[in-house]
C-alpha cells in the first residue's frame, strides 16, 4: 500500500512526498504555493502559463513563473502551437523550473476556445506534436495532466497518457472528470485506473480530494501514485501537507497568523494595488472556511477595506477567535 509520505521521483527529480498542490489559474500565485510548500507539500505546480503569451515577456506572465522559495519549482504551460509551447518550455527551465508540465486539462472555455487545454484531448495525434516539441526543447522533466477526455463519448486518457509516456513524459495526472462534466457531480476516481494500466510512469489522480480520508480513497481506486488537491487548498493552502502529515508539523501557528502572512506576501509580490485586489478572493475564502462566526458588517469591512494595515487588523481579529486546533476539520 503507497504511503503518502513516501518520496517519489519523477525523471530525476525527487519529490518528497505524494501530495500535491493542483496549478489553478489565479489561485496558485507563488505567495500561495510558498505557503503550501511550507506547510508540507510534495510538490507545487504554478498557475497555467500561456505559452505564447510567455514568450512576449510580460511582466505578468513572468510573475507566474517565479519559485523563490520552493524546493521543487514546477511550471505549467499551456498552448496549441509546438513552437511556443517548445519556446516557453525554455523560458521555464531557464527560470529555473525543475520540471514543466504540460496543461491539456483546463476546461475553461476562453482555453479551449483557443485549442488549448482539454480541447487538445479531441485531437491527439496534434497533442502529441505538442508534447514532443516540449521534451525536445528541454533537460528537465516534462509532465502531463490531462481529464478523463472531452464528453462521455471519448474517453481517451488512457491512450493520450500511454502515446504520451512513449514520447518521453515522465508523470501523467488525470482529473477524474471529462472536460464537459467541468466541476459539476463526482470525480469518477475508479475511471482513472484505466490509465494506471496504460502506463508505467507516475501516475496522479486528482478531483474531488479535501482530506486524508479522500486521498487514500483515491489512491485505492484508481492505482495511483500520488493525488493531487485542488479546490480543497481555497483559504488552506496547507491542506496538501496537512493530508500527508496531520496537524503539528505544517499549523503554521494559527489561522489567523496564517491568513496575515498570506496577505502580505501578496502586497509583497505584486505590489500594493494589484495585491489587494488579488488578494480579496483570498480573503474571502479564508472567512468562508475559518469564520463562520463572522458577521455580513466584519465580513464587509474586510473585502473592502483598502488600507493594507486595516485588512491585516480586521483579518487578524475576526479568524484569531479560531485556534490552530481548528485545522483538524479538514485534516
Amino acid at each position: 500500500m503507497i504511503q503518502l509520505n513516501q518520496p517519489l521521483d519523477v525523471g530525476g527529480v525527487h519529490l518528497r512526498n505524494r501530495v500535491f498542490l493542483a496549478p489553478m489559474s489565479g489561485v496558485s500565485d507563488l505567495p500561495f504555493r510558498q505557503l503550501a510548500w511550507q506547510a508540507g507539500a510534495g510538490m507545487v505546480v504554478s498557475e497555467m502559463v500561456a505559452s505564447a503569451e510567455l514568450c512576449t515577456r510580460e511582466r505578468g506572465n513572468l510573475l507566474r513563473l517565479k519559485g523563490d522559495g520552493l524546493g521543487t519549482h514546477v511550471v505549467q504551460i499551456a498552448g496549441r502551437e509546438a513552437r511556443w509551447m517548445a519556446e516557453a518550455a525554455r523560458i521555464a527551465e531557464g527560470e529555473g523550473a525543475h520540471i514543466v508540465d504540460i496543461n491539456m486539462g483546463c476546461p475553461a472555455k476562453k482555453v479551449t476556445g483557443g485549442l488549448s487545454g482539454s480541447a487538445l484531448m479531441r485531437d491527439l495525434d496534434h497533442a502529441l506534436t505538442l508534447i514532443e516539441a516540449t521534451i525536445a526543447a528541454v533537460r528537465v522533466p516534462v509532465t502531463l495532466k490531462m481529464r478523463l477526455g472531452w464528453d462521455n463519448d471519448t474517453i481517451n486518457a488512457p491512450q493520450l497518457a500511454a502515446r504520451a509516456e512513449e514520447a518521453g513524459v515522465q508523470m501523467v495526472t488525470v482529473h477524474g472528470r471529462t472536460r464537459c462534466q467541468f466541476y459539476e457531480g463526482k470525480a469518477d476516481w475508479p475511471a482513472i485506473r484505466a490509465v494506471r494500466n496504460a502506463v508505467s510512469i507516475p501516475l496522479v489522480a486528482n478531483g474531488d480530494v479535501l482530506d486524508r480520508d479522500d486521498a487514500i480513497s483515491i489512491l485505492n481506486a484508481s492505482g495511483a501514485d500520488a493525488v493531487m488537491v485542488g479546490r480543497g487548498a481555497y483559504g488552506q493552502p496547507w491542506l496538501p501537507g496537512t493530508i500527508v502529515h496531520g496537524i503539528g508539523q505544517n499549523a503554521g501557528g494559527v489561522i489567523a497568523d496564517y491568513a496575515v502572512a498570506h496577505y502580505e506576501a501578496m502586497l509583497t509580490h505584486y505590489g500594493e494595488p494589484t495585491g489587494i485586489r488579488h488578494a480579496r478572493k483570498h480573503l474571502g475564502w479564508y472567512l468562508d472556511v475559518h469564520g463562520s462566526g463572522v458577521g455580513p458588517a466584519e465580513r464587509g469591512s474586510i473585502m473592502t477595506e483598502t488600507n493594507p494595515q486595516l485588512v491585516a487588523r480586521r483579518l487578524h481579529a475576526a479568524l484569531s477567535r479560531f485556534s490552530a486546533a481548528d485545522l483538524k476539520k479538514v485534516a
